[in-house]
């Protein structure tokens, strides 16, 4: 088990005992309590030729990159903060000790050993401060250097606290179980990505990819997220990590035959340059690329051409933070100001192109000027002259990130400092001794850290050590002068509110071939299904390639499921679009519609008509033409014709319980009243003429009045027939759902169908007893002879039920009830017309055949004489 040991013995006389020893380079500041550094101030390493004949030779850094020494700087200004700071770690001074790790794993691993070890010597499980004891590391940047080093700092349990490295694997804390870092967990970038592809629409979308474990696993990741919210990948290309160019050939063929306008790039910019130079040698400029981090620099791309083929591009930079004071500081730096700054005057060097006599850092070979045209650099430079493009004083990220993981630190010791004997977090409520303690305490502590930094932002960790992700949301935006830059056109922050996560400003962005943001590009296999269409699965194809079928009649598309449909319930009905169901209008025959009032209108006239023809009879009631056939039964008759015409109002309107029980048994009733009228007045015409024959057996019948009792006796009968049909099965109001689509029927239900055809049938009885009475009794000798008026009628009558039958039978909802009700008109008007306009006729247009001698046929026999 290794150990932390406070003070060893790290020197000796004995040259063959002593450790050997690497010059590390490193930027130190004396305090109470130090905090390590590392950070890639250098970005390239030269390794140098191994002969296996003497000691290795030291690893050479150059290429020195002035946005990285940006990060050193933040520390730097961090640690004056807080030494400044009267509320935090007051009386406390922090000092440091930051190394270059030149974006490589090796030197990153020996500067984290000489901090560990507390000299420039290496030595690995040692501390050699006797007074300074290394409490954590911040850093470092690329995750392929924060991997090694964590691991063997998760042996110390000793914090480690990185600002750049996403890698999920760091995550794990099996693993590395003191790793923490204000930079965001990988996997929820491309989390992040895949709720803008889904608030675009997008889900048809490619992907690129380095061939490292940067690569693998967002893409995986991101894989994951697209298909769980119903996207599909159209393709998945990996880009070496090693340059090929079949490789980017081979790419550049499949986007050029993919539908997909998205591509998804989880690529280091290093590897994608050669992609994108490819892309706009083949004039692709129809495509949407979304890119990570790495793409919020344009110094990356330095053909214009990449540029052009960029444009309208999305990417999802880290968000800018806000550190108060930082620009005045980053002006006011000075090698004369910070001498122990050993970066300095090389940060000078590349910043204003000149040359510090006698500087020679790292043999330094990157200074940006020639032998024969040297620049001598005075001091005087002012740094507010330098091109923000180059020494970015305005928007902080990794920058930030930094700044975040000196004060979670700071926080972590101040309430370490804090801390009340008898109710600490350790043992029996122990607390920890600031200035000696054992790394693991101030781990708790600082996993445990919850601020507000003085950006104003609230900083925690996780569980696993990881903050929430918040970043940008840029557009690329090339404008026809040849200016272009970066556009903020929103941000992801998963600490925000649940469903505020994302917000976009659509109107800013300029998508590529257009300038219209709101015209979003599509990116989909399939068109989207018009509405109250499914998707059907094409066999043999992802879920997004799909054809569109229509939703049946009655069925509308499943809101959670557009690969289904499902049926509306009965008293409901698709919209327009099938998105809804909405509850079906209710239809009867009402007074409002023109087909009611249509009806209406004409039963009221003929129940008019009606009564003027009775009011006629009974004007002319003395006359004999009135009195020929019996005129109480006319009369009678004619009161039978009003009320049945009148009687179809009663099926016009909303129907009731009471209208649904009375009408069909009032037009039964009354139509039964009208028939046995007619069959007592042909019985009577039979009667009165078979009296004047001597032989005829009809005589002896004439006294007894039979026809005065045919009436009583046929409405009995009808009126037991209604009476027994209203008390076993009822009418009621019945809600018919399915007699016409898209609408409910309100409407009768006639109760007992056998009961209903029991009284109708007795009314086609009576009928055909009249017609075949009269039909028998049409050529009695009479001049006025009234049975061939009634044989018309009832011909009429039998017509118009005849024919009611089927059309009654093949129609539904109110037009049942219309074609009732033009039954029970047509057929009354048939019986007045046939029957009475004659009689209407001779009274009002023939008075001299209104006489005694016409009607009995003497009126001829005296003109002849």
């Amino acid at each position: 088990m290794l150990l932390w040991y406070n003070v060893c013995v790290c020197e000796t006389s004995l040259e063959v005992c002593r450790l050997p020893s690497e010059e590390g380079i490193g930027y130190s500041l004396a305090g109470d309590i130090t905090l390590g550094g590392l950070f890639p101030v250098y970005i390239e390493t030269k390794y140098p030729e191994a002969h296996f004949r003497e000691s290795p030779k030291p690893l050479q850094c150059s290429g020195f990159h002035i946005r990285f020494y940006r990060y050193l700087l933040s520390m730097v200004y961090a640690v004056m903060e807080i030494n400044a700071s009267k509320d935090l770690l007051p009386n406390v001074t922090l000092g440091f000790r930051l190394y270059d790790s030149c974006f490589n794993e090796l030197i990153s691993l020996m500067g984290a050993t000489r901090i560990l070890s507390g000299k420039k010597q290496l030595v690995p499980n040692y501390n050699c401060n006797k007074d300074i004891m290394p409490l954590a590391i911040v850093g470092d940047s690329p995750s392929k250097a924060s991997l090694p080093v964590a691991r063997i700092l998760g042996l110390y349990r000793c914090p480690q606290i990185s600002y750049a490295s996403a890698l999920p694997l760091l995550s794990d804390k099996l693993q590395f179980p003191s790793f923490l870092r204000t930079i965001y967990n990988g996997n929820s970038e491309a989390f992040a990505i895949g709720k803008l592809v889904k608030y675009f629409n997008w889900t048809w979308v490619g992907i690129i990819f380095s061939d490292n474990d940067f690569g693998w696993a967002r893409t995986q990741e991101f894989t994951r997220e697209i298909e769980t919210n119903g996207g599909c990948i159209a393709f998945q290309e990996i880009l070496p990590v090693v340059s090929s160019i079949e490789a980017v050939f081979r790419i550049i063929d499949v986007i050029k035959k993919s539908s997909a306008r998205v591509i998804i790039v989880y690529c280091t910019i290093e590897n994608l340059i050669s992609l994108m130079e490819q892309a706009s040698f083949h004039n692709i400029t129809n495509k949407v690329w979304v890119g990570t981090a790495g793409w919020s620099i344009t110094s990356d791309f330095p053909r214009k051409e990449i540029l052009i083929t960029l444009n309208g591009s999305l990417a999802i930079p880290i968000r800018s933070g806000k550190i108060p004071g930082f620009k005045e500081f980053l002006y006011s730096i000075h090698p004369s100001i910070y001498p122990d700054d050993i970066f300095m005057k090389t940060f000078w060097e590349n910043a204003f192109h000149c040359v510090w006599p006698g500087h020679d850092l790292y043999n330094n070979t990157s200074s940006p000027v020639l032998n024969k045209d040297i620049a001598w650099c005075t001091g005087k430079e002012r740094l507010d002259t330098i091109d923000p493009n180059i020494y970015d004083v305005y928007n902080f990220k990794f920058t930030y990130k930094v700044h975040n993981a000196v004060f979670a630190i700071a926080h972590a010791l101040h309430q370490m400092n804090t801390c009340v004997s008898g109710k600490g977090p350790f043992k029996n409520g122990s607390c920890a001794n600031i200035y000696n303690h054992r790394p693991w305490q101030l781990l708790h502590y600082i996993r445990r850290v919850n601020f507000t930094n003085t950006g104003g932002e609230r900083i925690y960790f996780d569980e696993n050590g990881d903050v929430p992700i918040s970043v940008d949301i840029v557009n690329w935006q090339l404008f026809p002068n040849g200016s272009n830059q970066y556009v903020r056109v929103g941000y992801y922050d998963a600490g925000s509110l649940k469903g505020q996560e994302l917000d976009i400003q659509q109107d800013k962005i300029l998508w590529n071939g257009g300038n219209n943001p709101l015209h979003v590009p599509l990116s989909v296999c399939s068109d989207p299904c018009p509405q109250g269409h499914r998707r059907a699965t094409i066999q043999g194809q992802k879920i997004c390639c799909f054809d569109c079928v229509p939703c049946s009649d009655g069925e509308i598309l499943n809101p959670y499921d557009n690969t289904e449909c499902f049926r509306c319930p009965e008293d409901k009905w698709p919209d327009s679009r099938k998105e809804k169901c909405l509850p079906k209008p209710i239809q009867f025959l009402s007074y409002q519609e023109m087909l009611g009032s249509s009806l209406a209108c004409v039963s009221i006239l003929f129940c008019l008509v009606t009564l003027s023809v009775f009011s006629l009879l009974i004007k002319k009631h003395q006359t004999p033409i009135v009195k020929a056939n019996n005129r109480e039964l006319s009369y009678l008759l004619l009161i039978s014709l009003m009320f049945g015409f009148l009687c179809s109002l009663s099926f016009i309107g909303r129907p009731n319980l009471i209208t649904c029980m009375v009408r069909q048994v009032i037009f039964a009733i009354i139509f039964s009243i009208c028939l046995s009228v007619i069959l007592a007045k042909t019985i009577t015409v039979i009667l009165i003429f078979s009296a004047t024959n001597p032989n005829s057996k009809l005589t002896k019948l004439v006294g007894l009045r039979i026809p005065v009792y045919i009436v009583p006796s046929c409405i009995v009968i009808q009126i037991a027939l209604c009476i027994f049909w209203l008390a076993k099965a009822p009418p009621f109001v019945e809600f018919n759902m399915a007699a016409e689509r898209g609408s409910i029927v309100l409407e009768c239900n006639e109760g007992s169908t056998v009961l209903f055809a029991c009284v109708l049938g007795y009314m086609g009885l009576l009928a055909s007893i009249s017609l075949l009475v009269a039909f028998l009794a049409r050529r009695l000798p009479d001049t006025f002879n009234e049975t061939k008026f009634i044989t018309f009628s009832m011909l009429v009558f039998a017509s118009v039920w005849v024919t009611f039958i089927p059309a009654y039978l093949s129609t539904k909802g109110k037009q049942m009830v219309a074609v009732e009700i033009f039954a029970i008109l047509s057929s009354s008007a048939g019986l007045l017309v046939c029957i009475f306009f004659p009689k209407c006729y001779i009274i009002l247009l023939h008075p001299e055949m209104n006489s005694k001698q016409y009607i009995t046929g003497r009126y001829n026999k005296n003109r002849g004489l």
